[in-house]
């Protein structure tokens, strides 16, 4: 069995991962650590919870001890993003494995949302940063940021960033950066946009595939219940409180319907907040940290949320409403039974979405028992 000890990692970072419980590398970890430290330019194909985050954070980090600063406002190290919350949670884990080094290296994230001139200024001194790109363009024509020094450029979730059309910024950006750089990219599908746009900035990459079926479903207990539009709300409360569930993140398919069920769930006494794209950023911030500290029972979110909510023991997800493909559903319970702990992905299918539901096991490739849900007494929920 591979310990992270055989991957060439400090003392420094192997403590770290001990005292994060972080036991044992996983898949991508295992080749994408050793091929960082070697220079290689990398190509991983791998879905979300798949732990390639630390796979890029923990050798960069590594690489950066012992050399010297750039110049003011010259970063050393970009990571692309497709998201804020992306851009939050991967400089998160920069600063979590940072702070147990000897060489202090300022890291930050600067996403679009919020006001620029706090970030302009707070750019002082930085090494690492990660950006999504609209915001970074606007940084760079403020001169707050220059891209001639970067030695590591990491693009994470590259199809979505394509899905997004962030094509022509990602291309302005690169033509501010050096021709002599390591790249990093990661995407959940190798598509042929993916492909072609590989093409164009990778020099002899070294691919590592992980399989999204192995780590999406072995460990996730998927249960559903045939239910009324009328019933889905109450259930949900009723689920919730004789299952005596904590930490529950519930996916509907609007941002009303959204406010709607929190509003709700709040209002019979389960501690709930929506988590959509008409919340600000600062209040999706503070709800995702009391989610994942655990001060939040439930957070009730749009497929905003279904890519990039990175909580390593989740263990409900409860999709209210069906997500328009089976790609979305997998998304969706692939928040949960991560990390080889086991989870639970619960869906309430109305009979409008009978059909629907059938799809997505077909695609799947998972049967699914649809359990009647007609006899559960809930007077009082």
């Amino acid at each position: 069995m591979i310990q992270f000890s055989s991957l060439g990692l400090s003392h420094e970072l192997l403590k770290a991962l001990k005292k994060q419980n972080y036991n044992e590398p996983f898949p991508i970890q295992q080749a994408a650590i050793p091929a960082i430290f070697r220079g290689r330019d990398i190509l991983g194909i791998a879905p979300t919870g798949s732990g390639k985050t630390a796979s890029f954070v923990l050798p960069l980090l590594q690489m950066m001890q012992g050399t010297e600063a750039n110049k003011n406002r010259f970063i050393k190290v970009l990571v692309l993003v497709p998201t804020r919350e992306l851009a939050v949670q991967i400089t998160e884990v920069f600063q979590l494995f940072a702070k147990q080094l000897t060489q202090k290296n300022k890291i930050m994230a600067v996403y679009g949302g919020v006001s620029i001139n706090p970030q302009m200024m707070n750019l002082q001194h930085t090494e690492v940063l990660v950006a999504t790109p609209g915001r970074l363009l606007d940084l760079i024509a403020a001169n707050a940021v220059h891209l001639s020094a970067v030695e590591a450029l990491v693009l994470d979730e590259v199809d979505k960033m394509l899905t997004m059309d962030f094509k022509e910024e990602m291309t302005k950006i690169f033509a501010l950066l050096p021709a002599k750089r390591q790249n990093i990219l990661f995407s959940a599908t190798n598509s042929e946009d993916v492909q072609a746009f590989v093409d164009t900035i990778l020099f002899n990459p070294q691919k590592i595939e992980i399989q999204t079926e192995t780590l999406s479903l072995d460990s996730i207990i998927q249960t559903a219940y045939r239910t009324s539009l009328e019933r889905k709300g109450v259930l949900l409360r009723y689920l919730i409180k004789e299952g005596n569930w904590q930490q529950v993140l519930v996916f509907t398919s609007s941002i009303k319907k959204a406010d709607n069920v929190a509003a709700k769930l709040l209002k019979n006494g389960i501690n709930a907040k929506a988590f959509h794209s008409d919340k600000s950023q600062g209040a999706r911030i503070e709800a995702l940290n009391l989610f994942k500290s655990g001060k939040l029972r439930v957070l009730v979110a749009t497929d905003l949320a279904s890519r990039g909510i990175d909580i390593q023991f989740l263990p409900y997800v409860v999709n209210y409403e069906l997500p328009r493909s089976p790609k979305d559903y997998l998304h969706r319970i692939g928040r949960t039974g991560r990390a080889n702990a086991e989870g639970q992905a619960i869906s309430l299918v109305s009979p409008e979405e009978e059909h629907h539901f059938k799809v997505i096991q077909k695609k799947m490739g998972k049967p699914i028992d649809l359990l009647e849900s007609d006899e559960i007494n809930l007077n009082g929920y």
